[in-house]
């Protein structure tokens, strides 16, 4: 991570740089989840990401995002439930312009970036199928993102019903998009060949997001071989 490096603008002035978020949720050798959560006004400091991530919004709001090498600024409006790819990038900073709350969970793929462990894949060697066969009958999936390297996917879970997710070659995330519960943790890791009930005990639906991180496949296939 980058936080506490000095770098300099443009005109030659300094600044220090702060982490990609407020504070980490998840975290183990493939990926580090952050909670970023702005009011309106508030700023997300300059910062720089090593690795590729993945932006999952949970509270939506017009924001800002600002350069330091001076390139325009880019102007966000995300849809709460949708989710972003984003390779590495340039120093950046992010600005809530709007009248509410901005939230999201921010996904490092450190296999894919420069906090790689190197760990190997312990995983099922059959790489035919993936968590979506597994999913149960009737279940209220709506794809979200669908990449070489991701494919986030948006479970309903209605209430009294309850889902088994079963990882299947590769990890999956199960992200709650309300933030989380003591019953329900905000992101939980699951190992391939595991299994994650997600039950709705309320009278309302709740919405996961389900990360697969489909650029394990190509190693998989690899060792299958």
């Amino acid at each position: 991570m980058s936080a506490g490096t000095v770098v300099r603008f443009p005109d030659g002035s300094n600044v220090v740089l702060g982490e990609v978020g407020q504070r980490v949720l998840l975290a183990n050798s493939r990926v580090r989840v952050w909670e970023v959560a702005l009011a309106p006004g508030e700023c997300q400091p300059w910062h720089l990401h090593h690795n590729p991530y993945l932006v999952l919004c949970l509270d939506t709001s017009a924001c800002r995002m600002d350069w330091l090498n001076g390139s325009p600024a880019r102007f966000i409006n995300e849809q709460v439930g949708g989710a972003l790819y984003r390779p590495v990038s340039p120093v950046h900073m992010l600005t809530n312009q709007g009248h509410s709350l901005y939230r999201n969970r921010l996904i490092e793929l450190l296999d894919l970036g420069e906090d790689t462990s190197g760990e190997a894949l312990e995983a099922l060697i059959d790489t035919s199928n993936g968590w979506r066969e597994n999913a149960p009958e009737g279940a209220a999936l709506t794809a979200v993102l669908d990449t070489d390297d991701v494919r986030v996917q948006r479970l309903r879970t209605r209430p009294e019903d309850e889902h088994i997710v079963r990882a299947e070659p590769v990890p999956l995330l199960i992200v709650d998009l309300a933030g989380g519960t003591d019953e329900r943790p905000a992101v939980r890791y699951i190992h391939p060949g595991d299994t994650h009930l997600i039950r709705n005990p309320t009278r309302a639906p709740i919405d996961t997001q389900i990360v697969e991180l489909r650029y394990l496949l190509a190693t998989l296939t690899r060792r299958s071989r």
